[in-house]
């Protein structure tokens, strides 16, 4: 098995290897270029898996946060320029944890969370987690986690609303506190049907309005006042034979309208 030479930096797991990315950069695709691409890669695996290492505990095996972190790496090597004159480090750190992130976000997350929130989970989480060593045996409140992570006491609570938050509860899931089988789905409400009336009526008015005044009055002592055909044929001194026929041609013609509006 080929190695690859280099010497350490300060941390163990932060390999030179400049000196490979130079000859990498000018050698043609092939069998060659890519033993020393692995070769790379294999030097700079230990420095990921410490990457994938400040994520554990959050819902994800370590082991599939280091093969993220390695893919991470892998994307780093393959757009590292080494003519910029940055330290691969200062490169690759930032693209790794940005892949371990973006599996969170991508495969974690049953809902949509915007960014901004997630950014403020992680803030709260590790404002919470450093202040429990030090509150005595109590929560940290919301007012010390604000000031712990230099922001707000609203941002620190949609933080902490965000903590538990990569997975939905079932619908079907019975309430905290119920002994009765009452579930999520029992609360949500449904479709309210005066919503229709409201569409209905704002519909209508525009053709009501353009009635003559009698076939308006009609409709209004029909439909608003419920009064009978024959109690409006009695008041208007009109047979009750005529009163259906208005109602009925009133109601045809604004229906039509409606309809011809709606489709156009």
């Amino acid at each position: 098995m080929r190695t690859l030479a280099h010497t350490k930096h300060p941390h163990d797991d932060a390999p030179d290897t400049a000196e490979a990315f130079q000859r990498l950069a000018t050698l043609p695709e092939g069998e060659e270029r890519e033993a020393v691409r692995q070769d790379i890669v294999r030097a700079w695996l230990p420095m990921a898996d410490r990457l994938a290492g400040r994520f554990r505990n959050r819902g994800e095996s370590l082991e599939d946060l280091k093969q993220v972190a390695a893919l991470g790496l892998v994307k780093a090597v393959d757009r590292y320029d080494p003519e910029r004159g940055a330290a691969f480090e200062s490169f690759a750190v930032p693209t790794i944890t940005g892949e371990i992130k973006r599996h969170f976000r991508d495969h974690m997350w049953t809902l949509h969370v915007p960014r901004r929130v997630q950014d403020l989970r992680g803030r709260v989480r590790a404002a919470y987690q450093e202040l429990s060593h030090t509150v005595g045996g109590r929560a940290p409140t919301v007012s010390e986690i604000a000031k712990k992570a230099g922001m707000t006491e609203e941002e620190a609570m949609a933080g902490l609303e965000a903590l538990d938050s990569f997975t939905a509860l079932s619908l079907d899931a019975e309430l905290p506190g119920t002994e009765d089988g009452y579930t999520l789905v029992d609360a949500l409400g449904g479709p309210d049907p005066a919503l229709d009336v409201v569409i209905d009526r704002e519909a209508v008015k525009p053709r009501l309005r353009n009635l003559p005044e009698r076939e308006q009055k009609i409709l209004y002592m029909r439909f608003f006042r419920d009064m009978t055909q024959s109690r409006i044929a009695e008041d208007l001194g009109i047979s009750q034979m005529h009163v259906s026929r208005l109602i009925s041609r009133c109601c045809s013609q604004m229906r039509e309208d409606i309809m011809r509006d709606a489709a156009a």
